[in-house]
């Protein structure tokens, strides 16, 4: 929380899916007001391949480490969602650029873990790195764990153990003190990598569980089931590492729940929020969701933020009482809802009327709120609009062509509150390469959600 402010930070930008034939990079981006490029791309990584489909990053170091004076966090992690090849990055020689330092290739991971559609990356209190998987190479859903060495970034092999494995996989997050790791499941490759077909929900496409695992044996022990085709995505310990619970947002169903301990010693799950589907026309279905795509807790575990990626709005929740959680702040930034646009809302739980259109800068920002970063006193909310190329190319065409954003909110810390800092805008529609899609933001020093304390 007293850490300095962010300067620059982090984020993968993907071509794939937009028709130009460049490479995915790492932007650098400066954050600083008093600089001279503020709101600026400072530095751009490509990577060595087309098609990668950079997602999100982790550190080879923690604060799971903590106490090992000879760690630093040097080294970016980043998984290629389809290529399923894992790029090691020096952040450590020169901060604001960025070099590429390794390529774990897609045939090691194939090979020597019988895994692919990497994503969630994070470092371990024992040096290692550990990223999970969606599926297997070929496509079918199984939620399995790469273990990367800490020292040489080579494949150590899977880190789970046992017969048992759940059907699908997606994020995670351990907790030692608990003797637990969950991770949750967004759906199986193949259905879900070339876009969203409503016919492929209810014919188990989509994850419904948060699955539990013993973190020392590394089996997996319990499933909890969140609802048929609920798709739990992102999955968040409150950060105090005594603290038995968390949350998870579930991306079709619309619907937080908080997991925690029960006093059996086993992990349950209750629903906590629940975003109303929209009734509409013109649009995919007759009802929309309001697709929570990424969350956060703040680093006081005093708030939670979400985003809604077609609804078009950003949430801030008082969490003091963990099982009742209050909506504090509320901002609306894009969306699929918005006046004079295809969708006619024509029943609608909570607004009165559909939201104008979003501008910034002069600019009318297509999408709609996606991943988010706080910084680490929780004044500032940063914003990115992109999902997933091929889901982006679905939902949003415009995002396609005129690239996404990154945006920052001023959050009130006090009484809670959200509102849009209007001067801030990084505009990816300009990239020299044309506009591309930019994803997961993160700190140099670490962040939100990067770090496990143990």
């Amino acid at each position: 929380l007293k850490g300095p402010r962010e300067e620059i930070v982090y984020v993968p930008c993907i071509y794939r899916n937009t028709g130009r034939k460049k490479p995915d990079f790492l932007a650098t981006v400066d954050v600083n007001p008093k600089s001279p490029h503020y709101c600026q791309v400072i530095h751009r990584l490509p990577m060595p391949n087309l098609g990668d489909e950079l997602h999100h990053s982790g550190w080879n170091t923690c604060s799971s480490c903590f106490g090992d004076a000879s760690k630093k966090r040097n080294r970016l992690i980043l998984p290629s969602f389809i290529s399923s090849r894992i790029y090691v990055v020096d952040v450590g020689t020169d901060l604001r650029a960025p070099r590429l330092f390794k390529v774990v290739n897609s045939e090691d991971v194939f090979w020597k873990c019988n895994l692919g559609y990497p994503h969630t990356s994070h470092c371990l209190g024992s040096g290692e790195i550990m990223i999970s998987a969606l599926g297997d190479p070929a496509g079918s859903g199984k939620g399995g764990f790469i273990l990367l060495d800490g020292e040489t970034f080579e494949i150590k092999g899977n880190w789970e153990k046992g017969d048992k494995m759940p059907p699908m996989g997606y994020d995670f997050w351990y907790q030692p003190r608990h003797n637990v790791l969950i991770s949750t499941e967004w759906g199986i490759p193949k259905c879900l990598g070339y876009g969203f077909d409503p016919n492929d929900l209810k014919k188990g496409c989509y994850g419904r569980r948060l699955n539990v695992w013993d973190w020392t044996t590394h089996t997996y022990i319990q499933a909890i089931d969140v609802g048929e085709d609920a798709a739990p995505l992102e999955i968040r310990f409150l950060h105090n590492p005594a603290a038995a619970e968390g949350y998870v947002g579930c991306t079709i169903s619309s619907a937080i729940h908080r997991f925690y301990k029960t006093e059996r010693g086993d992990w349950a799950a209750e629903k906590v929020i629940q975003v109303p589907s929209k009734k509409v026309e013109g649009w995919l279905l007759p009802d929309m969701p309001g697709f929570i795509t990424d969350i956060l807790i703040s680093l006081d575990d005093r708030f939670l933020y979400f985003s809604n990626w077609l609804h078009g709005d950003i949430r801030q929740y008082d969490i003091s009482n963990t099982r009742k959680p209050k909506l504090v702040g509320q901002v609306f930034v894009g969306g699929s809802i918005t006046k004079g646009g295809p969708v006619t809302v024509c029943r609608d739980e909570e607004l009165q009327s559909q939201p104008d259109p979003f501008f910034i800068k002069g600019k009318r920002v297509p999408g709609g709120p996606q991943m988010i970063q706080l910084s680490l006193d929780g004044k500032r909310l940063y914003v990115t609009t992109s999902l997933y190329s091929a889901w982006d190319r679905q939902f949003y065409p415009d995002l396609i062509k005129d690239g996404s954003v990154m945006l920052q909110l001023d959050v009130d810390t006090e009484q809670g509150g959200l509102t849009v800092n209007e001067s801030f805008l990084v505009d990816f529609g300009k990239e020299p390469d044309g506009p591309c899609l930019a994803h997961e933001i993160r700190y140099p020093g670490g962040d939100c959600t990067s770090d496990i304390w143990v």
